[in-house]
């Protein structure tokens, strides 16, 4: 072998080994930019979870919030239906007591007030309407309202 040949075959192999250390260089940065890009990524990731877990603690107290709410409101309905139903029992017993007040809820209600509460099955507007048109409405009494 004579020397050019030795010093061409040297810088053919110098030069296949800059090629492979510039194509690994080139790897070594498409690796740190996807390295850098998934780490923002899971940045991203780490900030959306911690949004999502407040939200979540946020809602959890509103949730505990409401279910304390509706068990007082359920508590109140509950104390306002025995109050009534108390209401009703002591009624009941003021009416069997009490001699006038059985005779007068006993007597039938006048012909107007049993007009009054009359009540079709209504169903929409126009029913309804029908329904104001077509009752027997209370006049005004001959010579004005005056008294």
């Amino acid at each position: 072998m004579t020397t050019t040949r030795q010093l061409l075959y040297g810088l053919a192999l110098v030069a296949a080994l800059c090629l492979l250390i510039w194509v690994q260089q080139q790897r070594i940065t498409t690796a740190e930019a996807r390295a850098e890009l998934a780490g923002e990524r899971l940045q991203t990731a780490n900030e959306r979870n911690t949004r999502q877990a407040q939200t979540i603690t946020r809602l959890t107290g509103e949730v505990a919030t409401q279910r304390l709410a509706q068990l007082s409101l359920q508590q109140t309905t509950a104390a306002v239906r025995q109050a009534h139903a108390t209401d009703q029992v002591q009624k009941k017993e003021q009416r069997r007591e009490d001699p006038p007040h059985q005779s007068w809820a006993a007597q039938p209600l006048p012909a107007a007030a049993r007009r009054l509460h009359q009540r079709p099955a209504i169903t929409g507007a126009d029913g309804y309407r029908q329904w104001l048109s077509g009752r027997h409405a209370l006049h005004a009494q001959p010579g004005g309202a005056s008294h």
